[in-house]
């Protein structure tokens, strides 16, 4: 999924950065985060949890639930895109060997988007949830919106 026009709506500190939005409560989500915050060595990543003022405002303008969770989204450059292609995305936005994500590409979205929503409509049963959204370190701070 792609939303154009959606940079005409946010402000100059966001309307250019690689944001993703994620679950917060998702323990397999929060590992995600983690894990891009490792591997981002530039730090072009930034994060903001879908339950944050910023994630329902987001969600409320592209028709996406508020309060049922079926993906992560990346924002970029003003589009944003969901399920398996924000993941392909973001893992090759990354340097070094996660540009091969790409390569996922050549799988149709229809198979791909079916993997996905596996995995994601079985998160909480897999890998559990908090009580309450990651709250970010005093390092990590700058990374979230």
């Amino acid at each position: 999924m792609e939303k154009q026009g959606l940079a005409n709506e946010l402000d100059d500190n966001t309307k250019n950065k690689k944001i993703i939005l994620f679950d917060g409560v998702c323990n397999l989500c929060n590992a995600s985060i983690d894990f891009l915050m490792k591997v981002d060595k530039k730090q072009t990543l930034y994060f903001s949890s879908l339950q944050s003022e910023f994630g329902q405002e987001i969600l409320k303008k592209n028709n996406f639930s508020t309060e049922k969770f079926d993906s992560f989204l990346i924002l970029d450059q003003g589009k944003l895109y969901h399920k398996s292609t924000a993941a392909i995305k973001t893992l090759s936005s990354l340097t070094g060997i996660w540009k091969l994500a790409k390569l996922f590409f050549i799988v149709p979205k229809p198979i791909r988007d079916y993997i996905y929503s596996l995995v994601a409509n079985n998160r909480y049963r897999l890998f559990g949830k908090k009580d309450t959204c990651r709250l970010p370190t005093a390092e990590e701070k700058r990374r979230f919106i």
